[in-house]
C-alpha cells in the first residue's frame, strides 16, 4: 500500500466493520426469527434464496474472526447487535445465551486490544415487530429505545462508541420504496413515515444511553454523490432530488431540525401528523458522525411520478457490485458534511471498502484492485484532513466475505476469503498489505 499508519495524525482510528446477521449466523443461540428471514424465503428476492442461517458461523467462530481483525493491526472493530438474538419476540423477556454472546464478544475485543464500536440495529428486525408494521408504526421508536437499554445495560460499560442504526436510507428507502431489502415494499407512504420513524428511533435510542450515563454516541449515514447525467435544468433537479432523499434528508433531519424541500415535494402528504413535533427528539446532540461511502450515482429526469428520476451507467472503472469507483466523492462528501452540518465534530469514515469475484488460487487470494480502492479514498481521507476537515478515523467494510442481503454470497467485500462450504478463513492480499501498514503482528 501507498499509505501507511504514519501518513495518519496521532489517534487516528483504523477499524474493520461487519454485521450480526451477515457473518453470526441467525440459526444458533436462540435467536428469533427477523424480516430478513422471510423476505429471503420468499421466491425472486435473494440470490439462490440464500439466508443467514449459517453466514460464517461467527457465532462459534468469533475467537478465530477476532484474531484476524487484531492480526492485521486494527485498532477498531465495528460490530452490530441482533435485535432478534437480544429480544427473540422484538420486545419481553431478553434471551440469556444472546446477551452472553455479546458480552463474550465484547470481552474478546478488549482481551486483543480492539476498541468495541457497536451498532446496535443492522437491518434485521423481528418478525413479530415486523407483523406489527414496523418502521411504518410510530411505536417502533419506543421498542427500540427499550431494545437499546437492554443491551446496553449489560455491554454499555465497556463498549468505546455507540451508533443506534446502520444507513437509514437502507432501512427507509431501499426497503420501503425500492422494495429491495425487507420488507420488500413499494409504497411512498410507508417510505415517507419509515424514514421518519428510524430517525425517531435513533433519538428515542440516543436519549435512553444518555440516561444511562454513556458517552461518544454518533449516527451513521451512506451516502452516494450525485452527478446530473448532463448540463440542463432538469437533470440538476434530478440530481438535487436524490442528494435530497439520499444523502440530505438524515442529515437535516438531526442536524436541523427539518427536511429538504426536495423531498418534502414528494414526501409531504405522507409524513406522520404534526412530525415536526418530534425534531427535538431526533436532534438528540451526537460526539460523532459517520459516513458509509462506496459510489456515486449519474442522475437523468424522467417524466414519472415523483421524485422523477433515472439512475444511469456512468464511465468510471466499476467494482463487482457496477459501482463506479470515485473517491472524490468521499473527499466532496466530507468536506460538505463538516462545513454544512457538523463543524468540529469528528467525522469517521464508518463504511469503504469494495466488492470483486475473488478466488482462492495458489493458497491465497490476490486483490491488487482492493488495495488500490483503499488506497485511494485514503487519498481522499488525507486532502479533507490537510484542509481542517476532522476526520478522526478509516473503517473498512469489511474484514470477512460475508451474507451480502439480496444479492446472496456471491459479492466478496472481504479482506478475509470465506468458503462458505467449509467456512476456512483465507486472509487475502489486501489483508496483508493493511497487516504492512498498519503495523500488524508481522507488519
Amino acid at each position: 500500500m501507498r499509505h501507511t499508519r504514519q501518513d495518519f495524525p496521532k489517534g487516528f482510528l483504523f477499524g474493520t466493520a461487519t454485521s450480526s446477521y451477515q457473518i453470526e449466523g441467525h440459526a444458533y443461540g436462540g435467536a428469533g426469527p427477523t424480516h430478513w428471514d422471510t423476505f429471503a424465503a420468499t421466491p425472486g428476492n435473494v440470490v439462490r434464496a440464500e439466508n443467514g442461517d449459517v453466514a460464517c458461523d461467527h457465532y462459534h467462530r468469533y475467537e478465530e474472526d477476532l484474531d484476524l481483525v487484531a492480526g492485521a493491526g486494527f485498532d477498531a472493530y465495528r460490530f452490530s447487535t441482533s435485535w432478534a438474538r437480544v429480544l427473540p419476540e422484538g420486545t419481553g423477556t431478553p434471551n440469556q445465551d444472546g446477551l452472553d454472546f455479546y458480552d463474550r464478544l465484547v470481552d474478546a475485543m478488549l482481551e486483543r486490544n480492539l476498541k468495541p464500536c457497536a451498532t446496535l440495529y443492522h437491518w434485521e428486525l423481528p418478525s413479530a415487530l415486523a407483523d406489527r408494521g414496523g418502521w411504518t408504526n410510530r411505536d417502533v421508536a419506543g421498542w427500540f429505545a427499550d431494545f437499546t437499554e437492554v443491551i446496553m445495560s449489560r455491554i454499555g460499560d465497556r463498549v468505546f462508541s455507540v451508533a443506534p442504526i446502520n444507513e437509514p436510507w437502507c432501512v427507509g428507502w431501499m426497503s420501503h420504496f425500492l422494495g429491495l431489502h425487507a420488507p420488500g415494499l413499494r409504497d411512498i407512504r410507508a417510505t415517507a413515515r419509515a424514514m421518519h420513524h428510524v430517525l425517531l428511533a435513533h433519538g428515542r435510542s440516543i436519549e435512553a444511553m444518555r440516561a444511562m450515563g454513556m458517552g461518544n454516541l454518533g449516527g451513521v449515514f451512506n451516502m452516494e454523490w450525485p452527478e446530473p447525467v448532463d448540463d440542463s435544468p432538469e437533470a440538476a433537479r434530478a440530481a438535487a432530488t436524490y442528494d435530497g432523499y439520499y444523502n440530505r434528508f438524515f442529515l437535516d433531519g438531526i442536524f436541523k431540525g427539518a427536511y429538504p424541500d426536495t423531498v418534502l415535494t414528494g414526501f409531504a402528504p405522507h409524513l406522520p401528523t404534526n412530525y415536526q413535533d418530534d425534531f427535538p427528539i431526533i436532534g438528540q446532540k451526537l460526539d460523532w458522525c459517520g459516513i458509509n461511502y462506496y459510489t456515486r450515482k449519474v442522475l437523468a429526469p424522467n417524466d414519472g411520478p415523483w421524485p422523477s428520476l433515472d439512475e444511469v451507467g456512468g464511465p468510471l472503472p466499476k467494482t463487482f457490485m457496477d459501482w463506479e469507483i470515485y473517491p472524490e466523492g468521499l473527499y466532496r462528501f466530507l468536506k460538505r458534511t463538516a462545513e454544512d452540518y457538523t463543524g468540529d465534530l469528528p467525522l469517521f469514515v464508518t463504511e469503504n471498502g469494495m466488492a470483486a469475484p475473488d478466488v482462492i488460487d495458489g493458497g491465497g487470494v490476490d486483490d491488487p484492485n482492493r488495495i488500490a480502492f483503499l488506497d485511494d479514498h485514503m487519498d481522499a481521507i488525507r486532502r479533507a484532513q490537510a484542509e481542517g476537515v476532522p476526520v478522526a478515523g478509516y473503517f473498512i467494510w469489511s474484514c470477512f466475505d460475508n451474507y451480502e442481503w439480496a444479492l446472496g454470497y456471491e459479492k466478496r467485500f472481504g479482506l478475509v476469503h470465506v468458503d462458505f462450504e467449509t467456512l476456512e478463513r483465507t486472509p487475502k492480499a489486501s489483508w496483508h498489505a493493511l497487516r504492512a501498514a498498519l503495523g500488524g503482528a508481522d507488519g
